[in-house]
């Protein structure tokens, strides 16, 4: 399986520590780096090239949150392309199709059960070193 070069966006510490403990469960040797804002992402995503294989963000965040990140990241005809996956609270009909209309891969809402949340990470870690291009 590939190993795949990750940018994890939240604001939380928590699930920034969550997604590192399903990485290191799942045996992934992915790289991994992570922002707390979307401002954060940005810088990152300039200074790294090659470009991330998968981007996870969280939508509300401080200083630019996940809508302005993914409007900024889609005006680059280069990073538009990197996959990208939301997870959020948030589950409202619009939310969701506003997401998709900025172009992102796929949506997962937060679960408050740790076991929900791990399933949904792996699946998303699994399935995207299967695919990545």
């Amino acid at each position: 399986m590939k190993s795949l070069s990750i940018l994890f966006i939240d604001d939380d510490e928590i699930e920034r520590l969550k997604f590192k403990k399903v990485c290191n469960e799942f045996n992934a040797s992915n790289t991994i780096l992570e922002a707390e804002n979307g401002k954060q992402a940005l810088a990152l995503v300039n200074e790294n090239n090659p470009t991330f294989d998968l981007i996870i963000s969280d939508l509300n965040m401080p200083v630019m949150d996940g809508f302005q990140f993914l409007a900024e990241l889609k005006k680059n005809s280069t990073l538009k392309r990197i996959p990208i996956v939301i997870i959020s609270s948030l589950d409202d009909k619009e939310t969701i199709q506003q997401c998709y209309d900025l172009g992102i891969s796929s949506y997962f809402k937060k679960s408050e059960q740790f076991s929900k949340h791990k399933s949904n990470l792996i699946s998303i870690l699994d399935y995207w070193q299967k695919v990545v291009l």
